[in-house]
């Protein structure tokens, strides 16, 4: 039997007013009243319905979080640090995973919007214009974390992606590598080809290194992609001595493979990552990574989503964390 705020208010013998004040911790309320009232809630074992409190204040106090895919442990920390944000401003998350595909994303915003979420943090590698023209037309708010949106007019927070992959390139350069190779998620994604590839190009031209594009080699982010990274690499005629992979799982596959054909890491190849998840500290050698902030991502879209939703003065849309390399056992 599913208790109403009907039968609460007759059981107390009070107005449902009253109830609903009691229920929404409004102080003008008698505490013996109170007292008497949460007892009877007790007893019956009565839930609000956000639903339906929802409907009355127009919010639902729930906050969707779209990613690609939360077994994969940079999606993980950042939805961390969105959950504990949320929770601080006493938000309720749905979370749903994308599959990183266009048709399910689409979907799964209708479905987030449909269910009056009062806003949405998304991720995808792929802000296609399809979805550009959905997410703006939201009527909720909506924030990107980790994702790129070449516009600007959708609120994000990222890294420089471009500056991180300059950085790993020069330091590759300066430790006198000329064959770099570079292992990188789909070329499709902006954040790949229009920031990424950008940095680890621009560190190349600057050193006056001619750029191989067999040198670049496109995987999936995952574990198994990196093991067969691993094999293409080691087929190319000039084999490169530096490895920059944007991913810690695919790199830690990348290290196992040429481990696995008898190669030392990094006394034959010195390889850094992006992420710096726990991973990068799992494997041996430890790695070398990019230090992205993922919580901290995931933390100040919620907050950004925060001001959106409370209609709070938003200085800045866009923003930009800042990143380092932290040094380890894969490289020199």
């Amino acid at each position: 039997m599913n208790i109403t705020i009907y039968d609460v208010a007759r059981e107390a013998n009070v107005s449902m007013a009253t109830v609903s004040r009691v229920v929404n911790g409004n102080p003008n309320v008698k505490p013996a009243t109170r007292k008497k009232v949460l007892e009877v809630i007790d007893r019956l074992g009565y839930r609000p319905n956000a639903v339906a409190r929802g409907l009355a204040s127009k919010r639902t106090t729930t906050v969707g979080v779209i990613i690609p895919d939360i077994s994969n442990t940079f999606f993980a920390e950042l939805a961390r640090g969105i959950e504990d944000i949320a929770t601080m401003y006493n938000y309720n998350i749905i979370l749903s995973n994308s599959d990183q595909n266009e048709d399910k994303e689409l979907h799964l915003l209708n479905t987030m919007l449909g269910k009056q979420v009062d806003g949405i943090v998304f991720m995808s590698g792929n802000i296609t214009e399809k979805l550009r023209e959905e997410l703006e037309k939201s009527p909720a708010p909506i924030v990107l974390a980790g994702a790129i949106e070449e516009t600007g007019k959708i609120p994000s927070v990222n890294i420089d992606y471009e500056q991180a992959s300059y950085d790993v390139v020069k330091y590759f350069i300066d430790k006198g590598h000329q064959n770099i190779a570079f292992v990188v998620g789909p070329l499709n994604e902006p954040i790949n080809q229009h920031k990424k590839l950008v940095g680890y190009k621009r560190a190349l031209e600057e050193a006056r290194i001619e750029f191989n594009d067999e040198f670049v080699i496109e995987g999936d982010y995952t574990y198994d992609s990196g093991l067969e990274v691993a094999e293409r690499i080691l087929e190319l005629e000039n084999s490169p001595t530096a490895i920059w992979v944007n991913s810690d799982e695919m790199a830690v596959g990348v290290i196992h493979g040429l481990q696995d054909k008898g190669y030392l890491i990094p006394d034959d190849f010195e390889v850094i990552s992006s992420d710096n998840t726990r991973l990068a500290l799992m494997v041996r050698p430890q790695l070398s990574s990019v230090v992205q902030p993922l919580y901290d991502i995931g933390a100040v879209s919620m907050r950004l989503l925060t001001k959106y939703m409370n209609k709070e003065e938003v200085t800045e849309n866009v923003v930009i964390l800042p990143h380092r390399i932290e040094y380890r056992h894969s490289t020199n």
